[in-house]
């Protein structure tokens, strides 16, 4: 599955739901400012762990070929830097918005993501590199 569906999907379910049916409690407004920090966290974490692919000429979009690990920067904090970063994305606009729902949503894209994505990421990993993988999982957690 690709990731930005993954994520994207329960997240515009939760913006139309707010839209439609309103918002089972509203949002304090303060949270908004949570909502641009994330946002930009994002920008900045997102961009740094790019950067890093590129760098080391490995696969930036799912399903392409990795050719090597890289175990900097944010990937020495998460295995899954840029979908962290997609999580936080998805949390600010939902605060951003404001969107109760969509905010509810969100662990429902990290199990699509977890599902469709990341266990598949990691089967082909582990074949690819082996003990190399292995020892890096178990240095570096999944999410956090």
């Amino acid at each position: 599955m690709w990731p930005p569906v993954a994520l994207g999907a329960p997240l515009l379910v939760g913006l139309v739901a707010s839209a439609v049916l309103g918002d089972p409690f509203a949002l304090p407004r303060g949270l908004r400012v949570l909502g641009w920090a994330l946002t930009g966290a994002f920008a900045l974490w997102n961009g740094w762990s790019l950067m890093l692919m590129v760098q080391h000429r490995t696969a930036v979009l799912p399903g392409g070929a990795t050719r090597r690990l890289v175990d900097r920067g944010p990937f020495r904090i998460s295995r899954n830097p840029l979908y962290l970063g997609l999580t936080a994305l998805n949390i600010g606009i939902a605060l951003l918005w404001p969107s109760t729902w969509a905010l509810l949503l969100v662990p429902v894209g990290v199990g699509l993501l977890t599902w469709g994505a990341i266990v598949p990421e990691e089967r082909y990993l582990s074949a690819k590199f082996g003990d190399e993988y292995l020892a890096y999982a178990r240095r570096v957690r999944r999410w956090l």
